[in-house]
């Protein structure tokens, strides 16, 4: 209650929403409908199956505007940068997904998300005026304190129930965003949204314009919240994860129980060369006797001339096209397929001599011989009709806020980093596979990523991005010292890769103590004469060994770890950027024409150019580095950049590395057109694109 009495307006607006509920649109009467309702003879504009909004095509217009931007490398703020392959990104995510398009473009092999959930109480940034253009929108978001950091005021709008376009504030922020993402990830590359049941329904149709209808993959109910959570009518103890694959004739089926480490043999020969395959049994242990299988017992020729037939009763006496097939009794047992499949997939057929069979031959007598037939993996994906339509009960909110608190970072809402490594294994998220997560919070995704390589020493990369949004002056976080979320995040991951780390190492320590019991006290004998890596020569009988090679595989798995994190800040670019000039005043146009004889910013330096051309050339913020005198390599001799000197023995150095490209400063040729030229040339002789900037 405010306090205040209804106008006439309200009261009648109040009236009408309550006959006719389907007039309203985001609390404002949709006249068309209205007129439609009432029986009037309307023509809808734009009548055809869309979704749309107030401010769609401003939100359009802000995807298709590039970016100037650039990302400067923080190595004080980072884990083992030179190393490292993971990458934490600190800024806003509509102009880092910008930066990213043209480094990253198809090579994302899996996004997680957990936007704002549009509850009414969250803040988030979209233009509140539709009016607004691309110079006021940036200017808003670009409004920082005196310490650098964005003005919460500034940037961020909360988007209240009340507000007159609540769902289209949040469709506004959330479609460029997920138009770029889309563009990041692989041909077989999956997409996770975790969201509420605020907007779950705007971001289905949203998601089916954006990736396309047809390659929906389900939508997971997640229990989020103890059950004791009581609502109104139904507890809401439920979120969601929305998910959708790029191209779906490219998307491995998953939640369907596939075992993909079973299909380890590679065929070596035929049309399916190279294809995996596991052995199964043909023979049936059970047999339904309504399913009519007369046709499905027979003898098959083993490789030594005998013949093998399930066990039973009734043996084959009746010949069709050569083979004996026999009448089925209640305990006769049988094979898979029918003597015509069998026929028709001998291809298939594998007969191996085995330890113990569960054949017979013709005189009823256990044989040596078993029957399997090859099932292909490609097969079985193709034939799936596996949907993750289920719910994904582990994966409750409080296991998250128990890590936390384990950490001692304090954060509300997260989620917890099982769900991240849960995800990353239904979609078959590989070594070397990059996963994004550009609404990264307290850094669960990254979290749950470095846990699922040390749960398979597979070495999955992250890229995380944040916001440095500031914290609330009277939040546990700021009072812990966390000025913005971004702080959070990194410092959990820091803890995260530590604490992942030394729990390894615990349980290492654990079995070093038994291994040194099972070896009568000697280890320390051993370690004097031979190192711990030579314990192997002495140890004699199976128990220690085995548990010497869980101490040998466990302390790979750590060694081969990466729990390190480049630090990368969204900042303006290196280089002066033309602007147009709105007035004909020759002087004003001359002075603007001489700040780019140099179109270095002045404050610019060699690393922060460096990144900067890196990104704008295409290649990864992990791409091999190596700075040699006055040149840096990039990929062995993918790209050279030249931006400290250029000299006659610099571009000779540079020519005998044969790069591909070689990119120069312009300004490094200042008062010498004649080496530019030379240079030019030379690298043109040896095949090499030259470009200066």
């Amino acid at each position: 209650m405010d306090g205040k009495s209804l106008t006439p307006q309200q009261k009648k607006l109040k009236q009408l929403k309550e006959i006719l509920p389907e007039v309203f649109a985001e609390g404002k009467v949709d006249w068309e409908k209205l007129k439609a309702t009432l029986g009037e003879d309307v023509n809808f504009a734009n009548e055809r199956y869309v979704l749309n909004w107030a401010g769609k095509s401003e939100a359009f217009k802000v995807l298709q505007t590039p970016t100037t931007k650039t990302l400067t490398p923080d190595k004080k703020d980072s884990i083992n940068f030179d190393e490292t392959q993971n990458i934490f990104i600190e800024g806003e995510n509509l102009e880092v997904l910008k930066v990213l398009q043209k480094s990253y473009f198809g090579k994302v092999k899996m996004i997680y998300i957990d936007p704002p959930y549009n509850t009414g109480n969250d803040s988030f940034i979209y233009p509140d005026k539709f009016s607004e253009n691309r110079s006021e929108y940036e200017k808003r978001v670009g409004d920082k304190d005196e310490e650098g950091y964005l003005i919460k005021d500034g940037m961020f709008r909360k988007n209240s129930k009340e507000n007159g376009q609540y769902h289209s504030n949040w469709l506004n922020m959330m479609y460029p965003r997920l138009f770029l993402a889309k563009n990041l990830l692989r041909q077989d590359g999956v997409i996770f949204i975790s969201i509420g049941e605020q907007e779950e329904h705007n971001l289905r149709l949203l998601m089916n314009e954006v990736f396309g209808e047809e390659n929906f993959i389900g939508s997971a109910g997640r229990i989020s919240k103890k059950a004791n959570n009581q609502g109104d009518y139904w507890a809401p103890n439920f979120d969601y994860v929305l998910t959708y694959c790029k191209q779906r004739e490219y998307c491995i089926p998953f939640f369907g129980g596939i075992n993909y480490k079973s299909y380890s043999q590679i065929e070596q020969q035929g049309i399916r060369k190279g294809d995996k395959y596991q052995l199964v049994r043909l023979y049936m242990t059970s047999l339904d006797p309504m399913r009519g299988c007369n046709n499905q017992r027979y003898f098959i020729e083993c490789p030594d001339g005998s013949f093998v037939i399930p066990p039973g009763d009734v043996f084959p006496n009746v010949v069709e096209d050569g083979a004996f097939i026999s009448p089925i009794s209640g305990k006769d047992k049988v094979w898979r397929w029918s003597y015509k499949s069998y026929l028709d997939k001998k291809d298939k057929i594998v007969i191996k001599e085995v330890r113990s069979s569960n054949l017979v031959n013709e005189n009823g007598e256990k044989t040596k011989w078993n029957v399997f037939t090859k099932t292909y993996l490609q097969d079985v994906i193709n034939n799936s009709t596996a949907s993750p339509n289920n719910f994904i009960e582990s994966q409750i909110n409080q296991k998250a806020t128990h890590e936390l608190r384990e950490l001692k970072i304090p954060f509300d809402f997260a989620k917890p980093s099982s769900l991240i490594s849960f995800l990353s294994e239904t979609c078959q998220v590989e070594s070397d596979d990059i996963v994004l997560d550009f609404f990264a919070g307290s850094g669960s995704m990254a979290h749950g990523i470095i846990a699922k390589n040390v749960d398979d020493n597979k070495k999955r990369k992250y890229i995380c991005a944040q916001l440095a949004e500031l914290t609330d002056k009277d939040s546990d976080a700021h009072k812990a010292g966390y000025k913005t979320i971004a702080d959070i995040a990194k410092e959990r991951i820091r803890r995260a890769g530590r604490s992942i780390v030394n729990d390894k190492l615990l349980i290492i320590n654990e079995k070093k103590i038994k291994l040194e019991k099972m070896v009568n006290n000697r280890l320390s004998i051993i370690n004097g004469i031979w190192g711990f890596e030579n314990i192997d020569q002495i140890i004699d009988d199976e128990t220690s060994k085995s548990l010497l090679k869980e101490i040998n595989s466990l302390q790979l798995t750590i060694d081969n770890l990466d729990i390190g994190f480049k630090v990368l800040k969204l900042s303006n670019s290196n280089f002066k950027q033309w602007r147009q000039i709105n007035c004909k005043n020759a002087d004003v146009l001359k002075e603007q024409m001489e700040l780019f004889i140099d179109p270095v910013s002045k404050n610019a330096t060699t690393e922060n150019i460096l990144y900067e051309l890196l990104l704008k050339s295409g290649k990864e913020l992990n791409s091999r580095l190596d700075h040699k005198e006055n040149y840096y390599c990039v990929n062995g001799n993918e790209l050279i950049f030249m931006l400290e000197k250029a000299t006659d023995e610099i571009v000779d150095a540079v020519i005998k590395e044969k790069p591909q490209k070689v990119i120069a400063l312009d300004r490094l040729f200042k008062g010498n057109d004649q080496l530019k030229t030379n240079s030019s040339l030379q690298m043109r002789d040896a095949g090499i694109e030259f470009k200066t900037i």
